[in-house]
């Protein structure tokens, strides 16, 4: 009898036993692991699980994050399983997981490097694993800041009156608005267009603020808003910037019709970026947006239209006439782009022995 009554207790348990989530669900209430109320450190004492308190001040594990390799500028992807839902940021080596959960790849990989300190990509929350907790610290806002920059309207009124040099954690000293990209193999067409339109202060102050285009579903237009605020950013770990993520909407966007590995026109990217990001805000974005208005310019058009003369009798009866007539007809037309007739380049070579560049002014 005494066996039947534990086979029965067993069976209860099992029957009434709640499935359990999928091995990569990142729920926020991890903390129903109550095997791991109590666990033993490296070294040897016994430490109680603090995922029941919440939110803690303070990690033993915060001496281990590391800076220096930390690069928010690629795909929002799991290194091993390639997904792109609740995916992680190991703070020590820099690379991708996905989950924190049991089972995850972020948790295994916390017992396997013993790396600890972990962000949340799209909340931007910060956990311990495999404890589970999260750590709630202001010395990591920096990181926080470099993962989503993040502006004020008075910041944003401010950046071309105070322009200031920022330096990188490898020492080199960069201007914000003004970093290099890198270049994606055969990207070079992309990234002097970027860096032209981000001297373009309407359209600049416009996607530094994501209240603009929040609303606005397409990923084109959420990857230049966000790529917009990584060149702007002042306090950027490294010098330079990558616009992997931007390539990667643009070719999606595009159909790859401009993608990384393939040269194309700048001229007929710049159109087509144009053209496209004043579409998706036009249809989606609830503010209004005056994209092609910062960008277009207006040409004077002066119309020459001879007209006939009419004789004319004097007083002796002499018919004469006073030439032609020309009536001028002036008018104004918006453009996009222009193109100007340069110049030839002169004969002569400067006192440097170089041919001298032909300059013409535009106003």
């Amino acid at each position: 009898m005494l066996v039947d009554r534990q086979g029965s207790i067993k069976r209860q348990k099992i029957e009434g036993c709640a499935s359990r989530p999928p091995p990569y669900d990142d729920v926020d209430d991890d903390e129903e692991h109550n095997e791991r109320s109590q666990r033993r450190n490296s070294d040897g004492r016994a430490q109680r699980c603090r995922s029941k308190l919440g939110p803690v001040e303070g990690c033993p594990y915060l001496d281990t994050v590391n800076r220096q390799v930390l690069d928010f500028d690629f795909e929002k992807f799991c290194s091993v399983s390639l997904s792109n839902l609740n995916v992680y940021a190991c703070l020590v080596c820099g690379k991708y997981y996905q989950g924190r959960g049991k089972g995850s790849h972020a948790y295994a990989h916390s017992f396997d490097a013993r790396h600890h300190v972990y962000i949340n990509l799209h909340t931007e929350k910060l956990y311990c694993l495999p404890d589970g907790y999260e750590i709630v610290d202001p010395s990591l806002d920096d990181i926080r800041q470099v993962l989503n920059p993040r502006f004020t309207k008075e910041q944003v009124a401010q950046l071309d009156r105070n322009r200031r040099w920022s330096r990188a954690l490898d020492g080199s000293d960069y201007l914000p608005g003004m970093v290099g990209l890198n270049n994606l193999h055969g990207t070079d067409f992309v990234n002097v267009t970027i860096q032209s339109l981000m001297r373009v202060t309407p359209l600049r102050n416009f996607f530094l603020m994501p209240d603009n285009y929040q609303h606005c579903g397409s990923t084109l237009v959420q990857r230049f808003g966000e790529l917009t605020r990584k060149i702007w950013h002042a306090g950027n770990f490294k010098g330079q910037v990558s616009p992997h993520g931007f390539l990667q909407a643009v070719a999606e966007a595009s159909q790859k019709r401009f993608c990384a590995g393939q040269q194309s026109d700048p001229q007929d990217f710049l159109a087509w970026l144009l053209n496209t990001l004043h579409a998706e805000l036009t249809t989606s974005c609830r503010n209004n947006c005056a994209l092609l208005s910062w960008l277009q310019g207006e040409m004077e058009v002066i119309k020459e239209i001879p007209t006939k003369t009419i004789p004319q009798k004097e007083d002796n009866g002499v018919e004469t006439e006073h030439g032609i007539n020309v009536l001028k007809h002036k008018s104004r037309m918006p453009f996009l782009m222009l193109g100007l007739g340069l110049p030839p380049p002169p004969l002569f070579k400067d006192a440097m022995e170089k041919n001298i560049i032909p300059q013409v002014t535009l106003f």
